[in-house]
């Protein structure tokens, strides 16, 4: 029985998944504004008609540095294609969310919360192709902080009005 070497990731990742869930709570509370001066379909539209546009800018920008090819890239699998419709429904469901008594610290708090939740499924069913991983004690104990730490913010983090 071989045991496996779980190497420590460089900080730099960690900085990026910090910086990125900066950028989601900024990005979230933009579409929420979006949603309150419209509606939820209007801030999804603009968020990803915006993605399209700066998507766009990127490519010129990089096909004008010759970026070289690698040969036929394999084909991606049919359902990671589904990808823009739930980052459609997320736009929508957060823009809604925000806008309610959840206000924008409940709102990612549950957010985070669903995103363990899902997370510890798939890798326990070895959805989308990932590797089967049964959730170990840690995991649980992970996942049951993460929902303690949302019901703390959203039942007891209200300041006084």
């Amino acid at each position: 029985m071989t045991i496996e070497r779980v190497r420590n990731p460089h900080p730099i990742y960690f900085a990026g998944a910090f910086a990125t869930g900066g950028l989601l709570t900024f990005m979230v509370h933009l579409n929420g504004e979006l949603a309150r001066y419209g509606n939820p379909l209007f801030s999804s539209w603009t968020a990803h008609g915006t993605g399209i546009i700066a998507a766009i800018i990127l490519l010129l920008l990089i096909h004008r540095r010759g970026t070289p090819t690698l040969g036929k890239a394999a084909g991606a699998p049919l359902w990671a294609y589904f990808g823009g419709i739930s980052g459609a429904a997320t736009v929508i469901l957060t823009s809604t969310a925000v806008n309610s008594p959840l206000g924008l610290s409940g709102t990612l708090a549950l957010g985070l919360a669903g995103q363990v939740a899902f997370s510890v499924a798939a890798d326990s069913w070895g959805l989308f192709g990932l590797q089967k991983r049964r959730p170990d004690p840690r995991d649980v104990a992970a996942l049951g902080l993460v929902i303690t730490g949302a019901a703390l913010i959203i039942l007891f983090g209200r300041g006084a009005a």
